[in-house]
């Protein structure tokens, strides 16, 4: 069975928008769990845009894994060094963008994650490095040690041009070099099931689409038929 991780920010952003205390993306993290879901994602932004410490805090004390998604910083690492998440996925974050636009450059930015993830690593914390399907990001993130790679499915879903069969040589080589292989951004029920046959696959991180479909079927209802899919 595929683990299936909720992401609750758009649930944040919604109570962001006219700054009221509802809807609680904590009180949505439970009810996600109590129809299905194996865990919980949260990325606690620079800008704070839509998760705030305080929703880390309180997510972090649920008795469910917490994914703690968050940008390679002094600052971050430092709280997830205290809060001690099951598990951070570091991520690129640009002010400008809507949402994560791709995967880390771990290529280029090998020297100064490499402490970062060791501290990270130390502290007890198992580590996700969220990449593009490329060869060369799936070897630094070997040589790094991160235990764990969420490949971007972003061009999948938009239908880029064999980005599936893409997305499968690398989970290949995910394998190859023992390293444990999820997979998020952009999934939805009808373009999930191709990625549910990766090989190795482990863990499925969706938010945005199944917050969006909470609107019209529910938050239980909308997990519940995700998690079908995975099975």
């Amino acid at each position: 069975m595929i683990r299936l991780g909720i992401n609750v920010d758009h649930v944040a952003t919604l109570r962001n928008a006219r700054g009221e205390r509802y809807p609680d993306p904590v009180r949505a993290a439970e009810l996600a769990l109590e129809n299905g879901a194996d865990g919980i994602t949260a990325h606690l932004r620079e800008d704070r845009r839509h998760i705030r410490d305080e929703d880390i805090r309180r997510l972090r004390a649920l008795s469910a894994p917490l994914n703690f998604e968050m940008a390679v910083t002094d600052e971050m690492v430092t709280m997830a060094c205290t809060l001690k998440p099951h598990a951070c996925c570091l991520v690129p974050e640009r002010r400008e963008e809507l949402t994560t636009e791709g995967g880390l450059d771990v290529v280029g930015l090998r020297e100064s994650l490499a402490p970062h993830v060791s501290r990270l690593l130390e502290a007890g914390i198992r580590v996700s490095l969220f990449i593009d399907p490329e060869p060369e990001a799936i070897r630094t993130a070997a040589a790094l040690g991160a235990p764990v790679v969420e490949l971007h499915t972003g061009a999948y879903a938009l239908g880029k041009e064999g980005e599936l069969e893409r997305l499968h040589r690398a989970a290949h080589m995910t394998a190859e070099c023992g390293i444990e292989l999820h997979a998020g951004h952009g999934l939805t029920y009808e373009n999930v099931s191709p990625i549910t046959e990766l090989p190795g696959l482990k863990e499925l991180n969706i938010g945005h689409f199944l917050i969006s479909e909470a609107v019209f079927v529910g938050l239980g209802a909308s997990v519940r038929r995700m998690k079908d899919l995975l099975s």
